[in-house]
C-alpha cells in the first residue's frame, strides 16, 4: 500500500503543478495577442516542491514557453508587421532565470539567455553572471565561456577578462581560434570582425530555426556595417579624412550598392565614423 503512495504523490503533484503553469488566466490568455503571451509562471520557489522529481520537464517547459512567445514575435517581424507591444525582455529572462535554477543543465536556456540578454536587453553583466552559473555545471560545455568572452569583449570592453573566458573555451574545445582570442587584446577596430564570427559560430550551431532566422538576419546586418567599413576605409585612405555619408560612399562608387538594414533601418555614420543604423539592430515596435 505504501509503495502506491508515492507514484500517487509524485502524479498529482505532477498535475497540481500542470494546473499552475497552464490553467492561470486562460480565457484572459486567448484573448491576447502572440507577442504578450508569456502568461503568468508561478515563482521558482513554489515550482521545486511542485516539480518533485520532475524538474527537469518543468524547467524544459519553461524554456519552451518562451521559445514559443519568441518565435511568434520573430514570425510577424519577418512578415513586415510591426510589433505592437516590444519584447517583454523581463518576463523572458525570470522564465529562463528559473529554468536553470529548476535544471542547471539545461542546454536551450542558456543558448536562449544569450541570444536576448546581451543584444536586446542590453544585460551583459546578468548574461555573464547566468554563464558562470551554468559553468559550474556544464564543466564540458565550450560554448558558455565562449559566450562569456565574446560579451566580455565586445559589449563590455573587459579584455582582460574576454581572455580568461576565451582561454577556457579553447582548453575546452582545442580551438585555435578560441585560444588565439584568448592571447591577444582584441582592438576597438576589429569588433565587428569579431560579432561576425561568434555570430557565424551561434547560427551554425542552432537548431532552433526561429532562433537560428534571428541569428541570420543579425549576420546579414554585420556584414553590411562591414561593408560600409571597409569602404569607409578605402575612402579614408584615398581622401585623407572621414566620408560625409552612406550616400557619398554609394555615389563614388566606394559602395557597390547601398547597404540593406535587415531591420527596416538606415545606415549612417556618427561623427566619429563608426557605423551605426536607426534601427538599432531590432525590429520596431510601438506601443498602444
Amino acid at each position: 500500500m505504501n509503495s502506491l503512495r508515492i507514484p500517487v504523490a509524485l502524479l498529482v503533484s505532477g498535475l497540481l503543478c500542470y494546473g499552475l503553469l497552464i490553467v492561470p488566466f486562460s480565457s484572459y490568455m486567448a484573448n491576447k495577442p502572440i507577442e504578450e503571451k508569456l502568461g503568468y509562471v508561478p515563482s521558482v520557489k513554489l515550482l521545486k516542491p511542485l516539480s518533485a522529481d520532475q524538474k527537469e520537464l518543468v524547467g524544459a517547459s519553461l524554456v519552451m514557453k518562451v521559445l514559443m512567445y519568441f518565435g511568434g514575435i520573430i514570425g510577424k517581424a519577418q512578415e513586415g508587421k510591426v510589433i505592437s507591444e516590444p519584447l517583454d525582455l523581463q518576463g523572458m529572462s525570470r522564465l529562463l532565470h528559473g529554468a536553470v535554477q529548476l535544471d542547471p543543465y539545461n542546454m536551450d536556456a542558456y543558448y536562449f539567455a544569450q541570444g536576448f540578454l546581451t543584444w536586446d536587453a542590453k544585460q551583459f553583466k546578468v548574461a555573464n553572471d547566468l554563464l558562470d552559473y551554468g559553468m559550474k555545471y556544464r564543466t564540458w560545455d565550450w560554448y558558455l565561456p565562449f559566450f562569456a568572452g565574446f560579451n566580455s569583449a565586445y559589449f563590455m570592453k573587459d579584455y582582460a577578462k574576454a581572455a580568461e573566458y576565451y582561454k577556457r573555451a579553447g582548453d575546452l574545445s582545442g580551438s585555435d581560434l578560441h585560444k588565439s582570442l584568448a592571447g591577444r587584446y582584441m582592438q576597438e577596430s576589429g569588433q565587428t570582425d569579431l560579432a561576425i564570427v561568434y555570430l557565424t559560430a551561434m547560427e551554425k550551431g542552432e537548431k532552433n530555426q526561429a532562433l537560428k532566422k534571428n541569428y541570420q538576419i543579425r549576420l546579414a546586418a554585420f556584414h553590411e556595417v562591414k561593408r560600409i567599413e571597409t569602404a569607409r576605409d578605402r575612402f579614408m585612405a584615398e581622401h585623407g579624412g572621414l566620408p560625409v555619408s552612406v550616400e557619398q560612399l554609394v555615389q563614388l562608387g566606394f559602395l557597390a550598392s547601398a547597404p540593406i538594414d535587415p531591420y527596416g533601418g538606415r545606415f549612417y555614420l556618427e561623427a566619429s565614423g563608426k557605423v551605426a543604423t536607426t534601427s538599432k539592430f531590432a525590429f520596431a515596435t510601438k506601443n498602444k
